[in-house]
This record gives C-alpha cells, sequence and structure tokens, in this order.
C-alpha cells in the first residue's frame, strides 16, 4: 500500500463511502491519515439518572422501557426515546437514524454517551452515541480521538478505516532529515501518526501533536522561503512618484486618518517609489481603517498608469468593496475631476457579465477590479497590473498570491491581514513581506462594551435588542456549532430563531444562517442583513468572516464557553464598525467559575494576541488538545498561539534547508502547497 493509493482499496469502502469521504476532502490513503482529530475525549465512570448534571458531556447508563419513536413533521427525521428512572425522565433525540427502532432493545441496558441539555423544561440528549456496557469498559481505558463529520460519515467508520490502515504496520516513509529531527526532539513520523489518532496517553499525544505541527509550519516556512529567494529584491517594474490623488482624498475624506494609518499610508507610498517592488503586510484589528490604506494604494498605482487589483474573502465583502470604493470614486470625481473606473468580478456573475468584464480589463477600460477567488481564473487577463491587494482574513495564503502575481508582471502587492499576531511571528509567516501595522482605532470608533452573563440575562438581553431595533440599528446573535452532528446545528439554529420570533414583536425581521446552506444561499442572507432587510440574525460562525455592517451594534453569543477566545475576539470584530456604540453579551450556560474566568478576559482586553495567550494559561491538558486558537493560513494542526516556539524553530529550520532539499521533502513541500490550492479552489 501506499500513500497515493485510493481509499477504494480499504475494506467497507464503497463508490457510496468513497463519495462520503471526498466530501471531508478524504480521497488516498494520506488524506486519511492526515484528517486529525479535531478534539480527544475520555469517558468517564457510567453514571445513573439521578447522577445527571446537565450541560456536562457524560454516560447514562439506563434501559428504555418503550421502543424508540419516530416523530413525525419537521424538516428533519428524528427518532425518539425516553429514559426514566423514579420521577426523573432524559429524552433521547437523534436525527436521521430511524434505522435506530430495529436496533435498540426494549429493556435491555445501555449507555448513552452525550451531553445533556435543558429544553422547554425538559432534559434532553442528542445524538448520543449508544453503547453496551461491556465495550464501553473497554473505550474508557484509552483516550479516544473526536473527527468533524458530514453525513453518511460517523466515528466508528472513520477510526475503523484509520486503524485499518496503521494496523497493517506498513511504514510510510519519513521526508524529515534524520539527523534535524533527532536535533530537535521530534517523534519519527509513523510514531506522529499512530499517536495523534489513537495515543495511549496525553504525553504520547503532546509528542505526535508536536512532530506533526512542527511539520506543517516547516512545511509552510519552506514555501515562503523558497518564494523570497525567487522575488527577493525584485526590481520596481512599476514606479510611482506622485501621491497628488491619495492626498486630495485624503484631504477631502470626512474624518481624519489616524497618526498610525498616516505611517503605515508613508511605508506604502515609499515602497512605490523605492527601487525594489513593495512586498508587503498591513496588519491591523478589525475596524482599524485598512481599508482606506487599501484605496490610497490603488488610486496612487492608477494615477501612475497601471491597474490595481483587490481580492476580498467572499462575494458579499467583495460587492461591499466595490459599492463603497464606486460611491468614494465618484464624490472624488465630483472634487476633483478625475475619475477612477472600477469592475467586480464573483463567482456567482453571469458568463455575459464575466466576460465583459475580461474584454474591459484587456482593453484597460477597468482601473481597478475588485472580485473574489474569481480573479485568478485563467481568462482574467490585465493590460498592466500594478497592484494587488489581498484581504487576508484567515482566506488567502501563499498559493493564491502566486496565482494573482502571475497575471502582472511582478506587481507591487500588499497583504492586509486583521489578525494579531507579534511582529516575530509575522516575519516567519509572511518571511517575504515587510509589516506596516495599524495599531489605534480610528477617533469616531467608540470601545465595544462587553459583558459576561448567565442564562437568566436573557429576558433582559432580548429587551435590550428590542430596543436597539427600535432606535434603527441591527444584531447577530451567534449559536455555537456543532460537531456531533450537523443535523443538531441546523436544529439549534432553527429552533432558536423560532423561539427569538416568539418573543420578539413581529414588526422585527429574524432570519438565520447555517453551515448547510449552500454558498448562493449565505451570499445572499448577508446581503440581505447588508441591506437592513433583516434586523436580528441568528447564525453559527460562518458570519465570522466576510460581513461588514456599521449599522450592526449588538452581538449576543449564546455558549459563549464553547467558543475559542480568539474566535470570539473575531466575532465581536462584526459589531461596533460605526458611529454608534456597540455591544457585545457573553452568555455563559454553565455555571463554571474557570470558564466565566476565561470570557471575562473579552471584558478585560481587546488586544487579540493578548486574549489567546491568557486563555492558554486558563486551558487543562485536555482543552489543549481542543479548540483552536487562530485558524489563520487554516493550519490543521498547528497553532500560530499554541505553538509560538515551534513556528519559530521551524522558520529558523527553512531557512537553512530552503537551498538544500531532499527530493522527498521537495515532493512533501509541493504536495503541501498543491492542498492549500485544493482548498482555495473549493
Amino acid at each position: 500500500m501506499h500513500m497515493t493509493d485510493s481509499i477504494r482499496c480499504l475494506k467497507g469502502v464503497g463508490e457510496k463511502v468513497e463519495k462520503n469521504l471526498n466530501k471531508l476532502g478524504i480521497y488516498t490513503i494520506e488524506d486519511l491519515l492526515e484528517y486529525y482529530p479535531r478534539a480527544y475525549q475520555v469517558y468517564g465512570e457510567p453514571v445513573d439518572l439521578s447522577e445527571v448534571v446537565p450541560g456536562k458531556r457524560q454516560a447514562v447508563f439506563g434501559c428504555l422501557h418503550r421502543s424508540l419513536a419516530r416523530i413525525p413533521g419537521g424538516r428533519i427525521q428524528k427518532t425518539k426515546g425516553i429514559l426514566a428512572e423514579g420521577d426523573r425522565r432524559l429524552q433521547l433525540i437523534w436525527y436521521r437514524m430511524p434505522y435506530l427502532t430495529k436496533q435498540i432493545i426494549t429493556g435491555k441496558n445501555y449507555i448513552f454517551y452525550g451531553t445533556v441539555k435543558e429544553k422547554n423544561g425538559q432534559w434532553v440528549m442528542e445524538q448520543p452515541e449508544i453503547l453496551e456496557p461491556e465495550g464501553y469498559e473497554s473505550l474508557q481505558k484509552e483516550i479516544q480521538p473526536v473527527y468533524s463529520l458530514t453525513e453518511g460519515v460517523h466515528q466508528k467508520l472513520l477510526g475503523k478505516l484509520i486503524h485499518q490502515v496503521l494496523d497493517m504496520e506498513i511504514l510510510f516513509e519519513d521526508y524529515l532529515p534524520e539527523e534535524l529531527r533527532l536535533k530537535l526532539g521530534l517523534a519519527e513520523y509513523n510514531y506522529a501518526l499512530h499517536h495523534i489518532h489513537f495515543p495511549k496517553d496525553w504525553e504520547t499525544l503532546k509528542t505526535a501533536r508536536k512532530r506533526l505541527g512542527f511539520d506543517e509550519f516547516f512545511l509552510f516556512a519552506l514555501a515562503v522561503q523558497r518564494m523570497k529567494a525567487t522575488r527577493e529584491r525584485s526590481e520596481n517594474r512599476h514606479p510611482a512618484g506622485s501621491s497628488e490623488w491619495a492626498d486630495c482624498f485624503i484631504k477631502h475624506l470626512e474624518y481624519q486618518l489616524t497618526d498610525a494609518q498616516m505611517r503605515a499610508w508613508k511605508e506604502i507610498f515609499k515602497d512605490f517609489s523605492g527601487e525594489h517592488v513593495m512586498n508587503r503586510l498591513l496588519q491591523g484589528d478589525v475596524g482599524s481603517g485598512k481599508t482606506v490604506i487599501a484605496q490610497l494604494a490603488l488610486m496612487t498605482a492608477v494615477q501612475a498608469g497601471y491597474q490595481g487589483c483587490l481580492m476580498a474573502p467572499t462575494e458579499v465583502l467583495a460587492k461591499q468593496h466595490y459599492d463603497s470604493f464606486t460611491k468614494d470614486f465618484e464624490h472624488f470625481y465630483e472634487i476633483s475631476g478625475i475619475q477612477i473606473r472600477c469592475g467586480l468580478l464573483t463567482g456567482s456573475m453571469k458568463v455575459r457579465e464575466k466576460k465583459q468584464i475580461y474584454a474591459a480589463l484587456e482593453k484597460h477600460e477597468i482601473d481597478i477590479l475588485i472580485g473574489t477567488h474569481a480573479v485568478i481564473q485563467e481568462k482574467v487577463r490585465f493590460d498592466n497590473l500594478g497592484m494587488v491587494i489581498t484581504d487576508e482574513q484567515h482566506r488567502f495564503g501563499v498559493n493564491q498570491r502566486e496565482w494573482l502575481l502571475d497575471k502582472g508582471n511582478l506587481p507591487h502587492v500588499l497583504v492586509m491581514s486583521a489578525t494579531p499576531i507579534p511582529r516575530t511571528l509575522a516575519i516567519i509567516l509572511y518571511g517575504d513581506l515587510d509589516i506596516s501595522v495599524i495599531d489605534e482605532l480610528p477617533a469616531k470608533r467608540k470601545p465595544i462594551k462587553n459583558c459576561v452573563v448567565d442564562t437568566g440575562y436573557r429576558p433582559a438581553a432580548y429587551r435590550f435588542i428590542e430596543n436597539q431595533v427600535g432606535a434603527g440599528h441591527q444584531v447577530y446573535i451567534i449559536c455555537p456549532m456543532v460537531e456531533e452532528s450537523e443535523f443538531m446545528e441546523l436544529e439549534n439554529v432553527l429552533e432558536y430563531t423560532e423561539k427569538i420570533r416568539k418573543i420578539l414583536p413581529d414588526s422585527i425581521q429574524v432570519d438565520y444562517l447555517h453551515g448547510k446552506m449552500s454558498g448562493v444561499q449565505k451570499e445572499e442572507i448577508m446581503d440581505r442583513f447588508h441591506k437592513g432587510e433583516i434586523d436580528v440574525l441568528v447564525s453559527t460562525t460562518v458570519i465570522e468572516v466576510g460581513i461588514n455592517v456599521p449599522n450592526a451594534t449588538v452581538m449576543m453569543v449564546e455558549n459563549a464557553e464553547r467558543f475559542g477566545l480568539a474566535q470570539l475576539h473575531q466575532l465581536r470584530g462584526r459589531v461596533g464598525r460605526g458611529d454608534a456604540q456597540s455591544y457585545c453579551i457573553f452568555v455563559q450556560s454553565g455555571k463554571s467559575q474557570s470558564a466565566k474566568e476565561r470570557l471575562e478576559i473579552l471584558v478585560k482586553s481587546n488586544d487579540g494576541f493578548y486574549i489567546a495567550s491568557e486563555d492558554l494559561k486558563l486551558r487543562g491538558p485536555g482543552d489543549m488538545f481542543g479548540i483552536r486558537q487562530s485558524g489563520l493560513m487554516d493550519f490543521h494542526i498547528a497553532d500560530l498561539y499554541e505553538d509560538t516556539d515551534l513556528l519559530k524553530m521551524a522558520g529558523e529550520c527553512a531557512k537553512k534547508y530552503v537551498n538544500d532539499l531532499p527530493d522527498n521533502l521537495l515532493r512533501r513541500m509541493d504536495r503541501y502547497m498543491q492542498m492549500s490550492a485544493k482548498d482555495i479552489v473549493l
């Protein structure tokens, strides 16, 4: 068996299972082995119904006195059972698992494993695992992996398939030079693969994670170093000696740029007129005013006779940029008589519309192209591309920037990022870029007022939301994503939306957004929210990136303790983007004091890196392998905040090896880059 073999060669994988695994990006044996667990769990001692604690994951021992029943109606097929003991009852609900009615035997003892919640005065456990006492006993002895799933793929299936490969005891090639591996004290590749999926204890898991996390950082740093080597100190082929247009634009703004914005702009303009091509990172927290700096850079390129391109992570954000740029440049034309022509290119546009944009670009009838990934398609050709700006926001990596650079003759590059990472790490991550930092918010932006409350505060929060909508503002309500089952996530959002519709007046428009929606549906909802047609948007974390609604003043996060703090920090960046005072309400569903302490960090600070590092201090060993903090660059196992030392180590090693890569390491790096590209295209 080879790493590149199809998963169809595995026992139990037919056409249907293969298609379902493909949805998770699993096509080959290598993909399967690199589909790492999202978390780990240890099965505790089973409890009777009398010992159940709501809000906690636990194993409940008992038997069903009545057969399971299907619940008629509703959007999703449900199967229900009742555990009863004295006057205590626990409702068990499974989604799209009707076959359980034939499998579960009435009167037989089982162990049901899951989280017990209180819903409408009843105890409910959704999508619990069903185990027989003997089987549960053997599980208690091991740390169990927990994988992200999709419809048709369950935990047992993934575990069995990965076991099947690892039990063959085939040794896969370790591409790290042995001398380097031993020097750094890293585990051997096969050992790491085995123990990342099926760790013997927390220590072996830590060892495996360190090795595989290093690999991710090392391969990424190698790719950056190779790119740097080919582009380093390249000649400036698109000089711009005048900032006359930009100066005029700044002079007529309705607000004054901050000192940090002016400093960043001066650094960017200096690159324009410098000897070498610009490769710069513009780093600033959400709401710090990076977009206006992008406008200045693009119009300066246009003044010098070049075209510019701005890439955004979502269609809604691209459209928002296009609308605001067009409006601003129309105003600029009125005061200066200078016309700057913008074009929009997104994946959902009709073929005819795209062709018109392609033709206008080649004829230089468009000065600035604003779009999504659609701008890196083969058919896009610029007449004279001189400036490229990408909005990093978690979604763009090395490959995308390289593809865009192929569209022009070494254009200037500016990468915008809202992820707060310290300069030392940014230098490794963006080794080919100079760095500008906007470290202050515009004067008109009022700091967000934050509070951490328990569920008893909800009625007051709903009244507050009603008042804010009455004052003409909009509101986000965030429900946590549910990894156990995508149908549970869907059900949570739909149930919550119905509940809030009954509580709030009929005049308030409430709608929802969730991960099961198609891209087109998500874009449509976000567009309606942006236009003010939706007052309250109930959503999972899919709104974390890609929507800018200055009129939204309230962010209410349910079950806030289930999110990483860095993720919550990014989420709250969706409000506080206008002149009005904004608020963030973190609702804690449990009574845990440690969880409350974690959330209070968000109240004390607005510094993203400080927030993440403080979070790490409060997390236990099991939690260290749970929620990933940053999500930046979509590393699968390594984490920027948690693994800063590992990143520094990988960066130093990449510098040493970049000019002398063994063939197997070169192949591995190429695969890593191809995988990044696959994520982008999808």
